[in-house]
């Protein structure tokens, strides 16, 4: 295991504030580290490979998070571990543990979420709603499916597939076919109906070992080319569209028991019902805008879950925000263009996450804006995003 600068701290024995090691390096674990940091926590970050995001805090090693001795060397000192991702081996942290340090969200937790077909029969058994979708172990299948659901359906990964990686948008039989053929692994791929939605919503829930949460507001989410593109609170939804959306959610972070951030994307239909689309264990990119416009951001009540620590109020401190994420342009080493027309506007607060290479679609950074409406917002992100060129 090695240390990506030779300037790393280390990590006095005595600390009075715990230490939190979180196994990712990318901007999920540099902002949860920001958050911990700023309550006197030390934090330890291993990556498989150097990562740009949290080299600057606390200590930022590289080595094959796979390898027992790597992740107990890294663990040494630690109070508790969590993942950045569901990616992430919490597995090998866990079997290393033997319980002494807790692994959080556990490895239970995230096998039931990675899998996307693991995850839908899940919660589809709790009761939760949910589009139609078939678990598909052949290409025959997969078409039985898309023809029953009209010809129109979205395909997934069962793996890995997130942030528009892993997903394909399917209306012939031809685009069934290259699906299968990048997506399928030896168990197939899901087929999901698509669902005529009139918007899409996202509701993160802070949950703590004991079984304490929090909800945090109802957010509409925007998706270009399947990625989250914009993020407006509060939503512009029913007092009933709210409830429901809050009952789905604490339903799947129960039943998935979770510990700290769940974020549980939603459907709403054209009745202001509400089905549910996917889970993610971990701080999700709709709650950035909680770091700015909520009195305990998602990162901070993260940190505070996984410890065992009261959690914080997941209200609005605003009338309304809306956050806008920035992705790279091209590829290749990062630019930094347009910061002082960004930052022109006094509302608009920036994150860049300090990525070392930019590629198309990558997120490098977002902006968040807080307003007295959303319109009001939105408008000003969406220029103050303009302005970046990564």
């Amino acid at each position: 295991m090695t240390s990506p600068s030779p300037t790393t701290s280390s990590n006095p024995t005595n600390l009075s504030y715990p230490t939190i090691g979180i196994l990712g390096g990318g901007q999920l674990g540099r902002m949860t580290a920001l958050a911990a940091i700023r309550m006197g926590m030390h934090v330890k970050t291993l990556s498989p490979s150097p990562s740009g995001p949290v080299a600057p805090l606390g200590e930022a090693h590289v080595g094959d998070w796979n390898d027992e001795d790597v992740v107990r060397a890294f663990m040494q000192g630690c109070d508790v571990v969590t993942v950045e991702s569901e990616w992430a081996p919490a597995e090998v942290a866990e079997a290393i543990s033997q319980g002494h340090v807790p692994v959080w969200p556990s490895s239970a937790t995230l096998k039931t979420i990675r899998h996307k077909g693991v995850q839908k029969n899940t919660l589809k058994a709790k009761g939760i709603p949910m589009g139609d979708y078939t678990c598909c172990k052949t290409l025959d299948e997969a078409q039985d499916a898309l023809t029953g659901y009209g010809g129109h359906a979205i395909a997934k990964r069962y793996e890995g597939s997130y942030d528009g990686y892993g997903n394909a948008s399917i209306r012939s039989s031809a685009d069934l076919s290259e699906a299968w053929s990048s997506l399928a692994a030896d168990d197939g791929m899901l087929m999901e109906a698509f669902v005529p939605f009139i918007r899409e919503l996202a509701v993160l829930v802070a949950r703590s070992p004991n079984g304490e949460t929090v909800v945090y507001p109802v957010v509409d989410t925007e998706q270009k080319d399947h990625r989250c593109h914009a993020v407006s609170v509060p939503a512009a939804i029913s007092v009933e569209t709210e409830i429901a959306a809050r009952e789905i959610a604490l339903t799947s972070a129960t039943t998935v028991q979770s510990v700290g951030i769940l974020g549980v994307e939603l459907f709403e239909l054209a009745d202001g019902s509400v089905m549910l689309n996917e889970l993610a264990p971990r701080p999700h990119n709709t709650g950035h805008y909680t770091i700015e416009a909520c009195h305990t951001s998602q990162f901070e009540n993260h940190a505070r879950a996984i410890l065992g620590l009261p959690l914080g109020d997941p209200g609005l401190r605003v009338p309304a925000a809306v956050m806008i994420n920035i992705l790279g342009e091209r590829a290749g080493p990062v630019r930094r263009d347009g910061l002082v027309e960004s930052l022109s506007n006094p509302n608009a607060s920036l994150h860049i996450y300090g990525k070392l290479e930019a590629r198309p679609k990558r997120k490098m950074g977002h902006i968040t804006v807080t307003a007295d409406d959303v319109p009001s917002a939105r408008a000003q992100a969406e220029s103050a995003a303009a302005s970046i060129k990564l």
